[in-house]
């Protein structure tokens, strides 16, 4: 009896051991694609590029951050996708620099890459290429008059128009100049996707992404927009 007690428990260990397994820690569930509007950031972060589309800020696993600080980044195994970065997915504070995305890879590719879907830096960055393409958040907005102007917009608008869409929740953020303020500034825009890549609703609450060296202060940070408080949507930067 004691004999079979013992290989009954042995068999449980050996499950759970095999469970831990199959399901790693920190193991994510959702990835969020974070697009910037380069004029919002840059007039918070003393930049000015010359720039009229919505950038890629990161893709970002809902779990886990510098999930293996030993795995460097390497901009040679993304050479061929260099050119798109550097357009689709830029530094704006350092545009000949690669230190945003070695910044990216560290604190979210090394955690996105537990699935095997994304397991290299090459893998990493290209989905979050593609991603940013399947979305197409500049054509999407501009094709029903949601454009940059001195024009107000409801912020229902915007979500609105992202929703009927793609059949997805965004979670739109705003800078807000103070508490009390007349108005918001149209700044990040998130797009969730499920472990397959297919769209997925975003939670609106904040979720303790704040990234660096791209990031915007706290006092005047990105926030969920305010529903009632008009959001100003500003055209880019001009020569």
């Amino acid at each position: 009896m004691k004999t079979f007690s013992a290989l009954l428990l042995c068999l449980a260990v050996a499950a759970l051991s095999s469970a831990f397994v199959i399901s790693p820690p920190h193991m994510w569930t959702k990835l969020i694609l974070t697009h910037h509007w380069p004029r919002t950031f840059c007039s918070m972060e003393h930049c000015h590029p010359n720039l009229t589309y919505w950038t890629l800020h990161g893709l970002w696993p809902d779990k886990g951050i510098d999930c293996n600080s030993s795995w460097h980044f390497n901009a040679s195994e993304i050479e061929d996708l260099l050119p798109e970065m550097k357009k689709s997915w830029p530094d704006l504070l350092n545009p000949t620099s690669s230190g945003f995305w070695k910044y990216e890879w560290h604190k979210h590719g090394t955690c996105a890459a537990k699935a095997e879907s994304l397991n290299s830096q090459h893998k990493y960055f290209s989905k979050a290429l593609e991603l940013y393409h399947k979305v197409d958040l500049n054509s999407i907005l501009t094709k029903f008059d949601i454009i940059p102007s001195e024009t107000y917009y409801k912020l229902s608008q915007i979500e609105g128009v992202i929703e009927n869409f793609y059949g997805v929740t965004p979670k739109i953020q705003c800078a807000h100049p103070s508490k009390n303020a007349d108005v918001q500034t149209l700044g990040q825009i998130e797009i969730c996707f499920n472990t397959d890549f297919t769209l997925l609703d975003c939670e609106k609450q904040y979720t303790g992404h704040r990234d660096k060296p791209m990031a915007v202060n706290k006092v005047t940070g990105f926030n969920v927009c305010d529903q009632d408080t008009p959001v100003y949507y500003p055209p880019p930067y001009t020569n």
